[in-house]
């Protein structure tokens, strides 16, 4: 059969589940693929490929080639933007630039960070540094700036650009202005000094953020010793254990992992007064402005209004999760129940717990990954015309043997792009669920043909064994939705240009398509075409599902309250200096928007990682949930496998990547102008009881 006719057949013959003797179960193609046990195959006289099939990478010394020759065809490009007559060309030269570069360095980001081997991680570490002094460099070229300039100040061409050509020139020539390039040469070095000493300052404050802090095992109490790591004569503490039953462990948890920590408290506050600095050096009121620019929220005044709100709407709600918290710690330790933050995350669990039974254990066995892939290609064919094909991995390709590749392919459009699924657990692998882009899809202009987009979706699942396939927690599967949500974007956004393809796009948007497969996940009519058990095909119990839907609401209210406290925090940090230590700001805004009280000699913000890759915009995954629950009432909730619906989301917001302004795209989707009361009401509506449940016949 050829490869073309395997396609169309893989295409139309979606059956999901094909029972052929009674309790017996077979897999399609994509479910075998992630429920078999990985079978290492000889592979003795097949060509090394090299990592995801770039020749040079067959070995880390190929990471070297790849740079040399992508900085080679950086200096004719450079050439090539600076000399050629403004207009179109110019902004695909720009491109192209960015493409050959983010090749090498956005391949090489996710390496260093996921392959096994050592020397592997190493090479692509130097990568990282190589290409990023070159884009370093490059964003303060006068020169190449100007030619963008030119481009962008004559009214008479710019007339003529299509507007994907116009925004990506705009989205240009605003990351050099970000770095100054507008200065005198005086204030431009300044401002380059500032960029690099950022740069050290992110990655030491990242670094601190996540080491473990210790205390004298004298000072613990014995009989709680073996809750953390022994080091000799001292206690470890890496985390909060904010699971833990015992209130006294979640104590000293949260007391000695907050402890101030000097050093990073003073890179914390110079990191601040850096960002700051650089904002005004290159126009902006704050560092905040600076970093809202091309968001959906625009400015940080749009944003603290919208917390703001947020907060007076759930006021009365937070008060009643509260008051059930105080409640549930005066029944579980009568002598001591004043409500701490070390308690939130511990009784809101066990509140869920009290009123719904949602023991992982009760669902997993329907929840086998292979048969969570099958859904998800069930969702994608029916919603798009897309199917996951499971794809045969060439010697190199991969950096680890339970890798799998998927080709994701339309039923007209053909091959649309590739997925790595690196999602089992192995020794030194990150634990954080993420994509990676890879390559970014863009029209090649050189070529004629299409750059097909290829990513890398990572998990930490637990391996299958003989007996049993992989067996996921509502949780992970939930996660892995997620995930797929973003892979989806990045292989339906068919951008012009990979300066803006899929999720390269406003952060408080990035994270709609992945939130909305979340609704999916949870929609008894989805799951119940892909979840059976894995030993009897028996159907998930529709009664388990409205369980699991139901107990998500317990607590919602003080758990977002929680996550407005953070984004708040976030805000005051990135806007005008204050004349408060950023302890003194947390403990202010503690007390006015989360209502629990702050502990003396903690310092919560030195944990906050996310403020150096979030830094002015944590608030984007509230207001990322609120466009998505507004996408998934108006559009899914009645036929959430639609395909006209389907195709107009397609159409309307995943086909632009980060081309289009992101609330035309929201516009564009609810064809109207949503307002932030809108957004607030959709998050607080989420809240209600038997939030649009639908009653199906559980045998049907």
């Amino acid at each position: 059969m050829s490869a073309c006719k395997r396609l169309l057949y893989v295409v139309k013959h979606r059956s999901l589940w094909t029972h052929v003797r009674r309790n017996v179960t077979t897999w399609s193609p994509v479910g075998a693929a992630f429920n078999a046990k990985h079978q290492k195959r000889p592979n003795l006289f097949e060509k090394n490929v090299g990592l995801f099939g770039v020749p040079e990478l067959s070995c880390p010394a190929g990471f070297q080639a790849a740079t040399d020759r992508a900085l080679k065809n950086t200096e004719r490009l450079v050439e090539n933007a600076c000399s050629c007559p403004p207009g179109v060309e110019t902004v695909e030269s720009f491109d192209q630039l960015s493409d050959g570069l983010c090749k090498v360095a956005d391949l090489a980001d996710f390496v260093k960070v996921a392959h096994p081997d050592p020397a592997f991680r190493e090479a692509a570490e130097k990568a990282c540094i190589e290409i990023g002094t070159v884009v370093e460099k490059l964003n303060t070229n006068v020169e190449l700036c100007k030619s963008l300039k030119i481009l962008l100040d004559s009214p008479d061409i710019v007339a003529k650009l299509d507007a994907d050509t116009r925004r990506v020139a705009e989205l240009f020539l605003f990351d050099f202005e970000i770095s100054g390039i507008h200065l005198d040469d005086k204030l431009r070095k300044e401002a380059v000094a500032l960029h690099v000493k950022l740069l050290d300052l992110n990655n030491e404050f990242l670094f601190g953020s996540h080491l473990p802090n210790r205390i004298a095992r004298s000072a613990i109490p014995e009989h709680l010793h073996l809750h953390f790591a022994d080091e000799g004569s001292f206690i470890q503490i890496g985390g909060l254990h904010a699971d833990s039953p015992d209130d006294l462990v979640r104590e000293i948890a949260y007391m000695i992992y907050l402890h101030p920590n000097a050093d990073l408290m003073e890179c914390l506050e110079e990191l601040l007064k850096c960002r700051y600095k650089l904002a005004k050096l290159v126009g902006y009121e704050s560092y905040g402005h600076r970093a809202l620019k091309g968001t959906m929220a625009k400015t940080p005044e749009a944003v603290m209004s919208f917390l703001h709100l947020l907060t007076e709407k759930l006021s009365d709600r937070t008060a009643t999760d509260f008051t059930m918290m105080r409640n549930m710690k005066k029944k579980l330790n009568p002598r001591n129940s004043e409500l701490m933050p070390w308690d939130h995350p511990y009784l809101s669990g066990v509140l869920r717990a009290e009123r719904y039974n949602i023991e992982p254990s009760l669902y997993s066995p329907y929840l086998s990954l292979g048969a969570c892939m099958e859904g998800l290609n069930n969702v994608f064919s029916q919603l798009y015309g897309v199917s996951l094909m499971s794809e045969h991995a060439g010697a190199g390709e991969v950096w680890s043997e339970d890798v799998r590749k998927l080709a994701v392919v339309h039923e007209t459009e053909g091959l649309m792009g590739y997925i790595y699924c690196d999602f089992f657990h192995r020794q030194d692998k990150p634990h954080q669920d993420c994509h990676f882009t890879i390559r970014g899809g863009r029209r090649c202009p050189e070529t004629g043909q299409y750059q097909l987009p290829v990513v890398v979706l990572m998990l930490s699942l637990p391996h299958p064994t003989k007996r049993a396939p992989t067996l996921l927690t509502p949780g992970m599967m939930e996660n892995l939705f997620h995930e797929m949500g973003h892979a989806m974007h990045s292989m339906l956004g068919r951008t012009r240009y990979q300066h803006v393809t899929g999720t390269r796009c406003a952060t408080d948007f990035a994270e709609v398509p992945s939130i909305l497969m979340e609704y999916f996940a949870t929609d008894y009519r989805v799951i119940s075409q892909f979840a059976r058990h894995y030993e009897t095909g028996q159907r998930l119990p529709q009664s388990l599902v409205a369980r699991l839907c139901e107990s998500k609401k317990v607590c919602g209210a003080a758990d977002t309250q929680l996550q407005i406290f953070y984004a708040v925090l976030d805000q005051i940090y990135h806007g005008q200096p204050q004349d408060q230590t950023t302890t003194e700001i947390l403990e202010e805004m503690q007390q006015k928007f989360y209502g629990l009280p702050y502990t003396p000699n903690t310092a919560w913000q030195l944990r906050f990682s996310h403020l150096i890759g979030y830094g002015a915009k944590y608030y984007s995954y509230l207001m990322s949930r609120a466009v998505a629950s507004m996408v998934w009432k108006q559009c899914f909730v009645q036929d959430p496998l639609n395909r006209d619906m389907g195709e107009r989301y397609r159409r309307q917001m995943l086909a632009h990547g980060g081309a289009k302004e992101p609330m035309l795209m929201v516009e564009g989707m609810l064809q109207r102008q949503p307002t932030m009361e809108d957004f607030v009401d959709a998050l607080v509506s989420e809240l209600n009881p038997n939030f649009e449940t639908f009653i199906m016949d559980s045998e049907s």
